[in-house]
């Protein structure tokens, strides 16, 4: 498969580019440039291959949820420039 100037002229509509004459050679060539990559990487032999299901042979490296560092109160309103009795106050963000 080759890509050529109506193809690209497509998919410059489709992405709503506007593109420069030389900006439109220069995309068809490095798009002709993958395909060929690709039709090279078709040529090898993948049959005694495994498909690879996952990346990493891990399995749940998760941590516990663990509480550290906690900061009273009081001590993250300190600096705050408003504040209610136990809350930050800030400008309206949602208009419902």
């Amino acid at each position: 498969m080759q890509i050529d100037k109506d193809l690209i002229l497509k998919l410059e509509k489709l992405a709503r580019l506007q593109l420069s004459t030389a900006e439109r050679v220069k995309i068809q060539e490095d798009l002709n440039k993958i395909l060929g990559m690709v039709e090279k990487l078709q040529e090898l032999d993948l049959s005694k291959v495994a498909p690879l299901v996952y990346i990493s042979e891990e399995v749940n490296v998760l941590r516990e949820d663990e509480v550290k560092n906690q900061v009273n109160r009081e001590a993250a309103l300190a600096n705050a420039p408003e504040r209610n009795e136990q809350y930050f106050k800030i400008a309206k963000v949602i208009d419902l």
